[in-house]
């Protein structure tokens, strides 16, 4: 559910939308509501355009006017008249601005920002696992440093001017770098935004864990790990799909098997040839260093 911060007096309030959403009776929202709102007019709306190529589902349909509605209440018992969001939520938060003006004969405000695209047009922050979360409990320091160390090079000046505090002279300067000068941008880039994220600290452990990849001679103490319970192996193994499974490298054996018969899975840096691979208790006791294709790292240890 959306969260809301509501800044006065030196403070920000967040609350949670599912508070008056939950409980809100279809029959009184569809009359109350969705009176003030056209479907010829919905139908103009960019957002709504595009679907209707692919196909426009009847919960896809309701959106506008529940974050209409969403705006209409926080209007009404918080007293906010200004909605902030993406540019391609623009039509949803006009919508919240007549809703108000019908209900309530009032002026209620929307601004949006540019949403960060990659050079293919598509949003940032999508991974094979999902988005890329500000929070350390579901994106680590490091995976968070390491998905901006990745990005393509045709992105990263423009990541380093929207995301970054950097002088605009650096900036400047670093726009006429090439080839491996570019590497250079993005652990630059990885780095100001970990540790604008997480702090310096974090951004430095998960800076020298990158180092002790991809350089070697680092400390790999912060590099994400996972500690194998002695339950999970069998006469002292545990094969390679399970433990990747385990790793969260892969959401199931079957997908883990797809790895490795791909070749895109390493073992302290050698490459898996079969499925059928185990990891003995010894190796684990030492620790195990786990690679999923060329960027994605992972130890594991015996608990």
């Amino acid at each position: 559910m959306e969260r809301f911060i509501e800044f006065g007096e030196g403070k920000a309030r967040m609350v949670n939308n599912a508070d008056w959403l939950l409980n809100l009776n279809y029959i009184d929202f569809i009359r109350d509501i969705g009176g003030c709102f056209s479907v010829n007019n919905m139908l103009r709306a960019e957002c709504f355009k595009q679907r209707m190529e692919k196909g426009l589902s009847f919960l896809e349909f309701n959106y506008m006017p529940m974050q209409s509605y969403d705006f209409y209440y926080l209007f009404q018992h918080y007293g906010c008249n200004m909605q902030f969001g993406g540019n391609d939520q623009w039509s949803n938060m006009l919508g919240g601005t007549e809703l108000i003006r019908k209900k309530l004969g009032k002026d209620a405000h929307a601004m949006t920002i540019t949403l960060l695209l990659n050079s293919e047009g598509k949003k940032m922050g999508k991974t094979a696992k999902g988005a890329v979360w500000l929070d350390p409990n579901k994106t680590s320091p490091f995976e968070f440093y390491q998905y901006w160390r990745n990005v393509a090079d045709e992105d990263v000046m423009k990541c380093i001017r929207m995301l970054t505090f950097l002088p605009l002279e650096q900036i400047d300067e670093m726009d006429s770098w090439k080839d491996a000068k570019l590497n250079t941008a993005k652990e630059i880039l990885a780095y100001e935004l970990t540790k604008l994220v997480h702090g310096e600290e974090e951004a430095d452990k998960a800076q020298a864990a990158a180092k002790a990849l991809f350089v070697g001679g680092g400390d790999d103490t912060n590099m994400p790990t996972t500690e194998i319970s002695a339950e999970k192996l069998q006469d002292g193994k545990i094969g390679i799909l399970n433990l990747m499974v385990a790793c969260k490298l892969a959401s199931s054996n079957k997908e883990a098997r797809r790895l490795v018969e791909q070749g895109g899975v390493f073992l302290n840096d050698e490459k898996v040839e079969a499925a059928s691979f185990a990891v003995t208790e010894e190796m684990l006791r030492a620790g195990v260093k786990l690679r999923k294709g060329k960027k994605v790292f992972h130890k594991a240890v015996l608990a």
